[in-house]
C-alpha cells in the first residue's frame, strides 16, 4: 500500500500530487534555524567533550590493554581512534615512540611451525585501516611511514587448489613470505606489498601500489606490479 502511494506520489502527472509530493520531501527534512552564538559555543563545546573523553580513554584504556599484549619496550606508543584488532596467532614486538591508528588489524597465520612475528621499529607510523597479514615474519625498520589502507600480505590464507579451497584447507608453505620494511621507507595510501618483498631503505611507493618484486633503496615506484619509476639521492 505504502509503495503504491509513493509510486503515485512521485509518477503521478496530476497537479495535487506533485504538491502533495513537494510538501512531502519539506517535512522529512525539517531544518532548524542556526543560532550564531549558540551554535557555534555548542560546537566548542561538542569538541571540547569528545576530545577529551578521545584522550581519556587513549590513556586509562586502550593504550594499557593493547601494551598488555605486546612485546618490547613499547614507550611513548600513541595510539589513536580506538584499539587495532590482533587476530589468530601473532606476537607483537613494538619499540618506541610508535603512533598506530586503532583502526588496523594484525593477523597472523594460525597453524605454522612457528609463531607469526610482527616486528616494529623506533618512530614507525601506521596508518588509517592498515591491515597485516604475517606469515612468519614482518618487520617495519626505524622510521617507516605507512599511510592509509596498506595491506601487507604475508600469506594468502587459501590454497591454490580450488578443491582444497572448497575443502576449506589452509594455504601451503610455499605461499607465505617475509615482507621487510626498511628504515625511513614511506608507503602510500592504498599499497599492497606481497609475501617474499623487501623494500629498500628510504623508498617511496605510490599510492594504489601492489608491489611484488623487492624495491631497491632510494628509489620511487608505482604502479600494478609495482615498478621504479625514479631514483632519490641518500640524504
Amino acid at each position: 500500500m505504502i509503495i503504491h502511494v509513493k509510486h503515485w506520489l512521485k509518477c503521478s502527472p496530476h497537479p495535487f500530487a506533485k504538491s502533495l509530493f513537494q510538501f512531502a520531501k519539506t517535512i522529512r527534512n525539517p531544518q532548524m534555524i542556526v543560532i550564531p552564538f549558540f551554535h557555534s559555543s555548542l560546537y566548542f563545546v561538542h569538541q571540547f567533550l569528545k576530545q577529551f573523553i578521545h584522550e581519556f580513554l587513549r590513556i586509562t584504556y586502550f593504550t594499557p590493554l593493547f601494551k598488555s599484549q605486546i612485546k618490547g619496550s613499547k614507550k611513548q606508543l600513541y595510539l589513536y581512534s580506538g584499539m587495532p584488532q590482533v587476530l589468530g596467532e601473532l606476537k607483537v614486538v613494538c619499540k618506541d615512540s610508535v603512533r598506530m591508528s586503532g583502526i588496523s588489524t594484525f593477523c597472523g597465520r594460525v597453524g605454522g611451525q612457528t609463531t607469526p612475528t610482527l616486528t616494529i621499529g623506533n618512530n614507525v607510523d601506521i596508518g588509517w585501516q592498515n591491515a597485516f597479514s604475517v606469515g612468519r615474519t614482518i618487520t617495519l625498520e626505524d622510521d617507516v611511514r605507512l599511510a592509509g589502507r596498506v595491506f601487507l600480505a604475508g600469506f594468502p590464507g587459501h590454497p591454490v587448489d580450488c578443491e582444497r579451497r572448497a575443502q576449506g584447507q589452509s594455504d601451503d608453505e610455499n605461499q607465505i613470505g617475509d615482507i621487510i620494511i626498511k628504515r625511513g621507507a614511506w608507503l602510500g595510501t592504498g599499497v599492497t606489498v606481497l609475501g617474499g618483498v623487501t623494500i629498500g631503505e628510504g623508498a617511496i611507493i605510490g599510492a594504489g601500489s601492489v608491489v611484488t618484486k623487492n624495491i631497491p633503496a632510494f628509489s620511487i615506484a608505482a604502479g600494478n606490479p609495482a615498478k621504479v619509476v625514479k631514483y632519490i639521492k641518500e640524504s
